[in-house]
């Protein structure tokens, strides 16, 4: 049992939107193929992973310091001890070495891109969909196939008007998600309100829309924020202010009786413990973005999923950043709150398996050995054409 070999590219995810923050106009993901020396119908069993947008590719990271270190371990160290499957945590440690505690910068990013492609590569040779291998090791081995998913868009676009944000938001709501998230901070507060009440003039029973500042604002125009979102009933207010000022993600906490959310931007356990302890967050209502194809991966989210359950957060407050599939997996298996989705956005890496359909604002786990990026034929184009 060993792996033979990790190639990586970058790839282009460019769109003419932004944010309160960034454009997206050059941005990039790296593609991961972990290729194992297991054979299943003739073929080498491979495992894919992928960042998740806002980070832009990390290749020179990989090719420099991760993967020469997992190819440069013996076949021993990277596997179970019965040496019948991968070992993603082993995998994580070797990944690691030499590798200062805290400053995660980006770094974090490669991490986590090469930990999905291995556990992708895990479940497959277990014959499992990831979700349900999560379930039976870290779980209570009952997994809830039915996940509920949320459907982000409402950027800045070049010359957009109210009419055709409308038209945007339309289009999710008819296609079967219940709530919808926009954007706001890119302009004047007037101007949001206006964005924000064309969108809410859309809404039926049970549908309800997010809003996203992408941590944007300082104090005073977070608390104008807050005051004026207040008259609406929001399903969350997210990222107000910059993700690791936690004393001020307290003070709009006091002062916004809403939801709030946030945790996309902390990119280890560390930081998301510091969040718990300092940022005034409450259980009963906020939500935590933690993304694992950001923050080291999959091992790393479990550690965060322990430190939740320390501070006594349950893990159905958790809906992940990203819109992909793994975080989907995690959900099902883990009994998250549910998960980000781009139905439009970030294409080919962004959406669900051929076939899957939103359905009252939840979609169903196919059963589909490891993440399942098989299931998506303009995904798994363009990994074959990595992998070979």
């Amino acid at each position: 049992m060993k792996i033979v070999e990790i190639r990586e590219q970058t790839f282009p995810i460019s769109s003419p939107i932004r944010n309160a923050y960034i454009d997206f106009s050059k941005m990039t993901l790296s593609l991961v193929a972990v290729i194992t020396d297991v054979i299943r119908d003739g073929r080498p069993v491979i495992g894919y992973g992928f960042n998740s947008n806002g980070r832009y590719g990390q290749g020179a990271m990989m090719r420099e310091r991760f993967i020469p270190r997992i190819l440069e371990a013996e076949p021993h160290a990277v596997a179970t001890r019965h040496g019948d499957n991968l070992d993603p945590q082993r995998i994580w440690s070797i990944m690691m070495q030499n590798e200062k505690p805290g400053g995660h910068g980006e770094r974090s990013v490669a991490v986590g891109t090469i930990d999905m492609a291995v556990w992708d590569a895990t479940a497959k040779i277990a014959d499992k969909p990831l979700y349900q291998l999560l379930a039976e090791r870290f779980g209570t081995g009952i997994v809830d196939r039915r996940v509920f998913v949320y459907a982000a868009g409402g950027y800045y676009y070049p010359g957009q008007d109210i009419a055709a944000l409308q038209d945007e938001m339309r289009s999710y709501l008819d296609r079967g998600y219940t709530v919808i998230k926009q954007k706001i901070g890119g302009g004047t507060l007037d101007d949001d309100r206006r964005r924000i009440e064309a969108t809410l003039e859309l809404l039926g029973p049970g549908q309800q829309l997010a809003v996203d500042a992408n941590g944007r604002f300082g104090v005073d125009l977070a608390l104008r924020y807050a005051d004026a979102l207040s008259q609406y009933d929001l399903f969350w207010y997210e990222e107000p202010v910059e993700p690791l000022d936690y004393d001020l993600h307290r003070v709009v906490a006091e002062a916004y009786p809403g939801a709030l959310a946030t945790g996309e931007n902390l990119f280890s356990m560390q930081d998301a413990r510091n969040l718990i302890r300092y940022g005034g967050l409450r259980p009963d209502r906020d939500w935590l973005q933690f993304d694992c194809a950001l923050s080291y991966g999959l091992v790393e989210y479990l550690r965060t999923l322990a430190m939740l359950d320390d501070h006594g957060w349950a893990r159905s407050r958790c809906i992940p950043h990203g819109g992909h599939q793994m975080s989907l997996n995690i959900a099902a298996g883990l009994g998250l709150g549910g998960n980000e989705s781009y139905p439009d956005l970030f294409q080919p890496f962004g959406g669900f398996p051929d076939g899957v359909e939103v359905v009252d604002g939840h979609v169903t786990m196919p059963e589909l050995p490891g993440i399942g990026f098989e299931g998506k034929s303009d995904l798994y184009r363009v990994m074959r054409e990595l992998s070979g």
